[in-house]
């Protein structure tokens, strides 16, 4: 992992660029100072750094090493991340919220559980005097700064690359559309940029939004579809993300449905990406976690150190209780079986070899995937 990690982040270099990121340490060397000049830390830091959780593969193969090891690079390997995941227990992390004040780190990474119940713990943490950095989730609360992808642009992606599957069905058909969690903010982003593409165009036979994000809910809620709509009514589905795209394949092959249904999905999973060259599933969202993770840890170390985020945050977004937060959304990429070499394949995310195991050789080699 390592390794995949150190090819990861060089090779995402041109998209950090591409968004505007300042080069590798500027936010040690910008020599920004903080609000009413008050004296900057060094580079002995403790960050913390607190995930969701760990249904979805990327946060701990990723997103935890990814910003582990940026930080180190920011300051000269004297920085400690302290790391915890929630598990999807929005307690748990209210909880681990508590511990990281109580240990006095210098900035705080999270990744919400529930981005409204997690206001409270903000301010907690901002009245101690640290720093909170919202990580792919906006949260709600006095955060002083937000890191994510262009989410309603990841449903655009996901409801144009569907209609595009489904072809002369496109027109009128029905699909079932598999939302995410409803405490997860990105989540109602990925439905409105999805049905701001499929709105007018397709029937919605049944629609859920899915507890927990948990493959075996959606596989739950798939069947109840099934059942409601007839195996034969499902011209195709909306999944917002690969994990419950593999559950949501298993309710229809269960059901005896062949050929599939066109499937969307999100996150470039290796179980996705490989059901993507077996044909099981259309397509997912590439998101560049590198990069997502090289923006978090520039903005905590920073705001660890006392600096602005000038030369780091490209725009500003509002949450529900705090307006003009300094922002970097990062570019998403729709993924389907003609640009797995060159999306995930050459940021060194997955390797040839993991995706064509002995299971997809023959399908690899069938799309040229080599």
């Amino acid at each position: 992992m390592n390794t995949r990690m150190r090819r990861a982040a060089v090779a995402v270099a041109a998209t950090t660029m591409a968004i505007s990121l300042a080069a590798c340490g500027s936010a040690k060397e910008s020599g920004d100072k903080a609000e009413g000049g008050s004296e900057k830390k060094g580079d002995d830091l403790k960050i913390g750094l607190l995930l969701p959780e760990n249904q979805t593969a990327r946060y701990e193969k990723f997103d935890r090493p990814i910003i582990e090891k940026k930080v180190g690079e920011l300051t000269g390997g004297k920085a400690k991340v302290t790391y915890a995941n929630a598990k999807q227990d929005a307690n748990t992390q209210a909880q681990q919220v508590d511990t990281m004040i109580t240990n006095k780190v210098d900035a705080l990474i999270v990744g919400a559980v529930d981005s409204k119940a997690i206001a409270n713990s903000v301010k907690k943490a901002k009245d101690a005097g640290i720093p909170v950095v919202a990580f792919d989730r906006l949260a709600e609360g006095p955060i002083d700064a937000y890191t994510s992808f262009d989410n309603e642009e990841v449903g655009r992606a996901q409801g144009t690359a569907l209609l595009e599957a489904l072809g002369d069905k496109a027109d009128g058909g029905t699909i079932v559309m598999m939302n995410g969690a409803i405490t997860d903010p990105n989540a109602a982003l990925f439905k409105k940029g999805a049905k701001s593409v499929l709105d007018g165009k397709v029937k919605y036979g049944k629609e859920y939004d899915t507890k927990e994000w948990k493959p075996e809910n959606a596989n739950a809620n798939m069947e109840a579809a099934i059942t409601a709509l007839g195996k034969d009514k499902i011209d195709g589905v909306y999944s917002a993300n690969d994990g419950m795209a593999g559950g949501i394949i298993t309710a229809l092959k269960g059901a005896g449905i062949s050929p599939l249904p066109p499937v969307t999905g999100q996150d470039a999973e290796l179980a996705g990406v490989q059901r993507i060259v077996s044909g099981e599933q259309f397509m997912s969202v590439y998101k560049s976690y590198p990069a997502e993770g090289i923006v978090a840890a520039e903005m905590a170390v920073a705001l660890a150190k006392g600096e602005k985020l000038d030369s780091i945050a490209t725009s500003k977004v509002d949450s529900a209780t705090t307006k003009g937060i300094p922002t970097v959304l990062v570019p998403v990429v729709s993924l389907t079986k003609d640009n797995i070499k060159d999306t995930v394949v050459k940021d060194g995310i997955w390797t040839l070899d993991e995706i064509c195991s002995a299971k997809y050789k023959a399908a690899c080699d069938k799309i040229g995937l080599k």
